[in-house]
């Protein structure tokens, strides 16, 4: 594309080319500008609370690894975009050079200092150093440059206001400006905020349109109150609202008691500005009957919310903001500028309070995975999972048969534990039976036992068949699709009898079970080509359940390392972590064998690692070797199918990967030649030879 029609970065999109800055993976962030662009020097980054705890909660909260894994980020993508919670935030610095282009549409001029309205997962950025963490914003006192371009709206902040707590308000800005305009007097009105300034500046939003003719009331979840103790922040808001709570926002049926047992009243408008999980319960429980509940962004669960809403039988006005609205800009300032005194008066409570922030927010740091997502022992963070695990929960209350479909090692057992402890057959057992394990000529004594004497070798007591030992709870069969014709058709007449005779009975046996079926193949597929039975498979097929392949979750690849992590720890009773630089290597790896294969890997490193660290390289290192242990698979599979191999080809591939590995882990051609002991100029013609990129 021409760069001069290029008004908003396309140009510097790297990969994928097909994508816009916002979306692209890594970008170009080169020093030099082109006509149509601007490089301002970094002074303050402000990150959205989303991606910042994020950062914090995966590094636990230590410094120098938070810092570590922002440069690592940028360094690789160019920008800072945070691949888990796909945020970023806004950064403040001065212009210190302009194309030519830009120079003539703009406004401003070289010295001039800027607040870029963009996000900057759509922008270029290089930090050299990160000087200071301000935990209270969620901001980064920087040295750096960041590019910007002619569509990239800009402004300047008034002398009279501080650059953190104006970046910070105007992370919410839009929706500023959208709730002053929907607001009505003698209303009661509800804000979950996700920090005290900007709970505090929607607060003020809504009275600048209805004055004080109204009833306020703020909630914060007590990770969202920094380095201030609830006494503090309950003090400060006292000055602007009725009523404040500070919550655990994740147990939103016990906050709204806590709310309810003091207010009396339901709210007529609530704001929900909350991104954990359990926000969205807590504001429709609390919003009354035909009320307004709005959203300030998606990740709100804002589509959960109306569901949630129709499940209580109540009607509700719901809206999604924080959309780009002409006028919020101008609205934001004055809105800020009113309060410019309160606003000093909090940035000075936080830079006197003595507490520190690790240990005033101990507790929240210690749930950040269950914030993030926990049931019945099952992690998780992806809104795919969450998604799936709302959906198990509801057809567990259903005494239904289940197929359950996802690819080997996805957690389908996980799935069917999660059945079990939320069905009304949780009190009874739950047998669990791998179908492809069992021996033809043993198959129906297996599922439907024997009575005493019935055949040669027979116990002399006969035995319990799976679905006796079942019965009143619920039978699992894992690879159910490799049963014969012949058991399928039994299997049938059971589901449809609910009765069986034992092998070598007369008497009928009457059972209760329900029956959980899992495939790594789906069944239908089966059933087209004819290895599994059509009306078992209607039989069976009440719910389908299917669980996603883990790379298309990867936000559950973290928790889930971790919790591994610690699992393998306390086996061993020994302490080790991961570094950021580890946890984006398993980030940005496919896991083609899902859940299982990456907690084998971490127990791998747990025992190979000697240090207390497990770095990038270590798990670059046992991620190769699943690379070559999935070869071996593949080519024993190729001898069982093939009466030849191409070893050649086979040969070339292995060389390949190798040279691909050695460059990957040594940066230069010189080193990975070394480290393959061959000369430099034939590596360099094997790379060219195998079209290798640099």
């Amino acid at each position: 594309m021409d760069k001069t029609n290029d008004t908003f970065g396309l140009s510097r999109v790297i990969e994928p080319k097909a994508a816009v800055p916002v979306t692209a993976w890594k970008v170009d962030n080169h020093r030099e500008i082109s006509p149509v662009e601007c490089r301002i020097s970094l002074q303050l980054i402000h990150l959205e609370r989303d991606c910042f705890q994020q950062f914090c909660s995966e590094c636990g909260f230590d410094e120098a690894k938070i810092i570590a894994k922002i440069l690592d980020l940028i360094n690789r993508r160019g920008k800072l975009h945070n691949p888990f919670t796909n945020t970023a935030g806004q950064f403040y610095g001065t212009i210190e050079e302009m194309g030519s282009e830009f120079e003539k549409s703009s406004q401003y001029h070289i010295g001039d200092r800027i607040f870029c309205l963009t996000t900057m997962t759509a922008l270029p950025i290089y930090i050299d150093k990160i000087h200071k963490i301000d935990y209270n914003y969620g901001e980064l006192t920087v040295s750096g440059y960041g590019i910007v371009f002619i569509d990239s709206p800009l402004t300047t902040i008034p002398p009279a206001l501080q650059p953190n707590y104006t970046m910070a308000a105007f992370d919410e800005a839009a929706s500023l400006y959208s709730i002053h305009n929907a607001s009505d007097k003698g209303q009661r009105y509800l804000v979950i905020g996700k920090d005290l300034v900007t709970s505090i500046t929607y607060v003020c939003s809504i009275k600048k349109a209805v004055g004080d003719n109204c009833y306020i009331t703020v909630i914060l979840d007590e990770a969202g109150i920094g380095t201030l103790t609830p006494q503090q922040v309950k003090n400060e808001l006292a000055h602007w609202v009725h009523s404040s709570y500070v919550l655990n926002v994740a147990q939103p049926i016990s906050s709204a008691e806590t709310v309810l047992k003091e207010e009396k009243e339901h709210y007529d408008m609530t704001i929900n500005c909350e991104d954990l999980m359990g926000s969205e319960v807590l504001s429709v429980i609390l919003t009354r009957h035909k009320g307004k509940l709005y959203f300030t962004s998606l990740k709100n669960s804002f589509a959960q919310s109306i569901l949630i809403a129709e499940s209580m039988s109540k009607e509700l006005e719901t809206y999604v903001l924080g959309q780009f609205i002409i006028g919020y800009e101008k609205f934001t300032f004055d809105l800020l500028i009113s309060i410019t005194k309160d606003l000093d008066r909090i940035n000075i409570l936080y830079e006197t309070q003595s507490i520190a922030f690790r240990q005033a927010t101990k507790k929240a740091i210690t749930t950040s995975i269950e914030k993030n997502g926990k049931t019945d022992d099952f992690i998780f963070s992806s809104s795919a999972t969450k998604a799936l695990v709302d959906e198990v929960l509801n057809i567990a209350q259903y005494d239904c048969n289940i197929i359950l479909q996802g690819e080997t090692g996805v957690g389908k057992e996980k799935i069917l534990d999660l059945i079990h402890k939320n069905s009304i057959r949780k009190n009874k057992p739950c047998i669990k039976i791998n179908c492809a394990t069992i021996q033809e000529n043993l198959a129906e004594s297996e599922f439907f036992g024997y009575e005493a004497g019935s055949f040669t070798g027979a116990q002399a007591t006969g035995k319990k068949g799976y679905f006796e030992l079942a019965n009143g709870g619920i039978l699992f069969l894992d690879e159910v699709g490799t049963l014969s014709l012949n058991l399928q058709s039994k299997l049938l007449r059971v589901l449809q009898e609910s009765q069986f005779y034992k092998v070598g009975g007369t008497t009928p046996i009457n059972i209760n079970v329900r029956v959980i079926c899992a495939n790594n193949i789906p069944l239908r597929q089966l059933v087209e080509q004819g290895k599994f039975r059509e009306d078992l498979y209607y039989r069976l097929n009440i719910c389908t359940i299917t669980v996603p392949p883990l790379r298309d979750r990867r936000d559950d690849i973290v928790p889930l390392a971790i919790s591994f992590l610690s699992h393998y720890c306390k086996h061993y009773r020994i302490d080790k972590e991961l570094d950021p630089t580890a946890l984006t290597q398993l980030a940005d790896y496919d896991w083609p064998g899902n859940v299982r294969e990456l907690e084998n890997l971490i127990h791998r490193t747990v025992i190979s690692v000697r240090g207390h660290v497990i770095t990038g390289d270590d798990i670059q290192e046992a991620l190769n070797e699943n690379i070559y242990e999935d070869l071996v698979m593949d080519l024993k599979r190729s001898m069982r199918t093939s009466s030849s191999l191409n070893l050649e080809k086979l040969m070339e591939q292995q060389e390949m990967q190798l040279i691909e590995y050695a460059l990957k882990k040594f940066g230069t051609t010189r080193k990975a030649a070394e480290f393959l002991h061959m000369s430099q100029p034939k590596l360099m013609r094997k790379k060219q030879k195998y079209n290798i990129l640099p």
